[in-house]
């Protein structure tokens, strides 16, 4: 059996993260999300995955140009139409009953089994949210599917939604065909189209599934994916810092004496942290960042090639790869009320989503729940109370 691992999307509700990198490819706990789905569909026993991409292609091809146990083949949607449009760009390479996942969501080899196990032709697996209205609100009768509807208006009292995770036959695509030829290219509507030409998909309940549908949806994520991370101790250690807990640091990193880490921490390849910083749970740190003394950074992603300076505070904060913030920095965690593509989310505890190659100056505080876009500057000795657009400048 084959997977085919749609890919080709951006992630607009995700930007400024999305702005240099597809979506699939954000990292959590210091490893893109497509990795996640890649390790589940590779430990269920398949061998052969078709990747559909798009948007930024050669991030996701120049990363995942080989991956150990599994044959890639990629396919290119030349435009993002939508998911059942990017399910037919790899028809010629499908000949059999297959998997098709999204990039995107964290998923478990379990449940993926599960659904491979599955003896129907057709099967999906569906999990509890309490968002239904963000998804596909599944109805069901003895684990059939009755009826798929794409994000409904309302909170609907069914709380159970299609994770977009289904086994299909190779039939399917002649619905996908008939679905796009028309304009119709969700996925969702070709499923439902299947319902109602009488074939019956079996509804399996996934044990693990995790949608990253938000910019603050990583930060719990990121949280719950720490504690599958191992212990590893690489680089150098000097003496007079104290781990606690599970800590992964990477190779030719320096950890500074004073330091105190409190895992899970995971911390990459190349990395100087401290003297006298503190690292405290759920916080992965990318390849070739830097901390310098008596910084404190709590729950947070901080991505590759990251600088901030001594006595900062970043706390249930995004910071995108190569942005540097001078001394005296400080995310601030609160509540917040954040607007996403014209949708209001009230959030209790949330810090700053700085996006990629930013400059932030000295003594600079962040409101929580701010934005602040790719490629800003903002001078030293300002408070941001607002989002900031990407290429502005504060002074």
């Amino acid at each position: 059996m084959k997977a085919v691992i749609l890919a080709a999307g951006e992630g607009k509700r995700l930007r400024p993260l999305t702005e240099t990198m597809p979506k699939v490819m954000l990292p959590v706990a210091n490893k893109p999300v497509l990795g996640y789905v890649f390790d589940a569909v590779r430990n269920s026993g398949i061998s052969e995955i078709i990747v559909v991409v798009g948007y930024k292609k050669e991030v996701i091809m120049e990363y995942f140009r080989e991956y150990d146990g599994i044959d890639v083949i990629y396919v290119v949607q030349d435009k993002q139409l939508g998911t059942a449009h990017a399910l037919l760009q790899a028809k010629k390479h499908v000949n059999d009953s297959f998997i098709v996942l999204s990039g995107d969501n964290i998923i478990d080899q379990k449940s993926i089994s599960k659904l491979i196990q599955n003896e129907s032709e057709y099967s999906m697996l569906v999990k509890e949210t309490p968002y239904p209205s963000k998804y596909g609100v599944v109805t069901a009768e003895k684990n059939i599917l009755k009826e798929l509807v794409e994000k409904p208006p309302n909170e609907n009292l069914k709380r159970f939604v299609s994770t977009g995770i289904y086994k299909l036959s190779t039939s399917i695509f002649d619905t996908v065909e008939n679905a796009t030829s028309q304009g119709d290219y969700s996925l969702s509507s070709v499923i439902q189209s299947t319902v109602e030409q009488g074939k019956k998909i079996s509804t399996i309940l996934a044990d693990l599934w995790m949608d990253i549908a938000y910019p603050w949806d990583f930060l719990s994520i990121n949280e719950t994916m720490a504690h599958s991370v191992p212990s590893s101790l690489g680089g150098n250690i000097e003496k007079g810092v104290t781990l606690k807990g599970r800590v992964s640091i990477g190779n030719n990193t320096t950890i500074y004496s004073g330091c105190y880490i409190v895992g899970p921490v995971i911390i990459g390849d190349g990395c100087e942290i401290g003297p006298n910083a503190c690292i405290f749970p759920s916080t992965a740190i990318g390849n070739n960042s830097v901390i310098h003394p008596f910084s404190e950074i709590r729950n947070s992603i901080i991505m590759n090639d990251v600088h901030i300076g001594s006595n900062s505070f970043i706390s249930h904060s995004v910071v995108g790869i190569g942005s540097t913030m001078g001394h005296n920095f400080s995310s601030m965690m609160g509540k917040s009320t954040m607007e996403v593509e014209g949708e209001f989310k009230k959030l209790e505890d949330i810090g700053a989503i700085v996006g990629a190659d930013c400059s932030i100056g000295s003594h600079v505080v962040i409101d929580p729940g701010k934005i602040i876009g790719t490629r800003c500057t903002l001078g030293s000795m300002n408070r941001i109370i607002k989002n900031v657009s990407s290429n502005s400048k504060v002074m």
